[in-house]
């Protein structure tokens, strides 16, 4: 309420951010006095079900978030914003997607968790579409005018009605991450069968000490196992929320995380929760050594799909090896598992000094039919063309020790593995070879 006090007294005058969030239920018009200024607009969290229809006074409007309100129908409006191209409308009450509603410059847009059940044709017209955010909705198909879309990167579509994906979307030359899982496709029964091997945990057995980190999808907490007749050992332990996240739904990923099995390169989980208090869904995994830490941060903004890396960010030639080895060993025992990671990216991997890596998150992973058919190997290769893009990044901060041979030979796997033509991509067996 302070800051839309001083909105309406003029004392926010050339602001290019501004946040409110105070039970709006119309949009107050003293914006407006922002037009030459305003970038990003987050009317997040308030009861808003429409906008002015002349919005696009903003004329610097970029980025404008609407999440948790109460919008019916994304608004007409939004389209004649001539520099909008973040658009995020999350966990609204949407069934109408119009397609003049979406501005010429779209680059990203978030309508998770809707009652969408149909998408504009308009969407493939937008050829600056990067990523596109749809889980959680009432999907059936996707406009066909998406295979135009040549530039986007990341979907999801996890949480949907899809009774089989597009081909034209597994053809999509710049696709890297997509998320399908919770939705009735025909999945391979076999791609679970780690599950029943994971021993149950029972929730008087562990002590939850502090706070380790929170995501989307769940907390991660520092915890005591005390199980009978053994040594008490420090773990960690991911209690899953329930809601849908933008990857998908959280209880898909405690199964997918299930069933990867274990692997040198993946965080371990020694068991299942059981006896929860308010039967909350957990898992018990090992506790990460502090000298780990996250390899980049999550995409900006401006960079949209792309992570963001530190500036003192550099590796030897042997750590940044170790890291791409270990994680295209971790990828191909997930893709022989008959699961996609979906999130293959920098800000998902651990490392250390020494280049030991560990891949983890598995929000978006998916699990795919074990055979080699097109469609199974084309969802395989999406996947090669992230890792493409990770082994680019790292090879972009390698400061020593690689010499001009090597370097000819990593950029040429680096580009076979993000050519544009799906099916023509390597596995991982034999990127994992080349890289050895």
């Amino acid at each position: 309420m302070d800051t839309l006090a001083k909105l309406r007294t003029g004392q926010l005058a050339g602001l290019k951010r501004l946040d409110l969030s105070c039970g709006l239920t119309e949009f107050p018009v003293e914006i407006f006095q922002l037009a030459e200024s305003l970038e990003i607009l987050n009317l997040s969290g308030n009861a808003l079900s429409s906008l002015p229809d002349d919005l696009h006074r903003l004329t610097r409007l970029r980025i404008l978030f609407c999440s948790d309100n109460q919008f019916t129908e994304l608004p007409a409006s939004l389209g004649q914003c001539a520099q909008l191209s973040m658009i995020g409308f999350k966990a609204n009450r949407i069934e109408s997607v119009p397609g003049a509603a979406l501005p010429p410059l779209l680059r990203w847009l978030i309508l998770t968790d809707n009652r969408i059940s149909q998408l504009p044709e308009e969407l493939g017209q937008r050829p600056l579409l990067q990523k596109l955010m749809l889980a959680g909705n009432r999907l059936q198909h996707l406009p066909q005018s998406l295979a135009n879309c040549e530039r986007l990167e990341l979907i999801r579509l996890a949480a949907n009605q899809f009774t089989e994906l597009p081909s034209d979307l597994l053809a999509l030359p710049g696709l890297s991450w997509l998320a399908y899982a919770g939705n009735p496709l025909r999945e391979d029964a076999s791609a679970h069968r780690q599950a029943d091997n994971t021993p149950d945990i029972d929730w008087s057995q562990l002590a939850l000490e502090h706070k380790l980190g929170e995501g989307a999808s769940g907390i991660i907490y520092q915890a005591r196992w005390n199980a009978p007749g053994q040594v008490a050992q420090s773990v960690a332990v991911k209690l899953y929320k329930g809601s849908i996240t933008s990857d998908g739904s959280p209880l898909n990923e405690m199964n997918a995380c299930i069933a990867a099995g274990q692997h040198p390169n993946l965080i371990k989980v020694l068991g299942r929760v059981v006896g929860h208090p308010d039967n909350q869904a957990a898992l018990v995994m090992e506790l990460i050594d502090p000298s780990f830490i996250n390899l980049a941060a999550l995409p900006s903004f401006d960079t949209c799909s792309r992570d963001v890396y530190a500036d003192s960010t550099r590796f030897t030639c042997d750590s940044a090896l170790r890291i791409a080895r270990g994680i295209a060993s971790a990828a191909g025992h997930l893709h022989a598992q008959g699961i996609c990671h979906g999130d293959l990216y920098g800000h998902n991997i651990l490392f250390n000094a020494q280049g030991e890596c560990l891949l983890g998150d598995f929000g978006a992973a998916c699990f795919h039919a074990i055979d080699d058919s097109l469609h199974s190997r084309a969802l395989q290769r999406i996947e090669v063309r992230a890792f493409g893009i990770l082994l680019g990044e790292l090879l972009e901060r390698i400061d020593s020790g690689l010499s001009d041979q090597q370097r000819a030979s990593l950029q040429d796997l680096q580009q076979r593995c993000t050519q544009p033509d799906v099916l023509a991509r390597p596995d991982f067996v034999h990127i994992s070879q080349e890289l050895a």
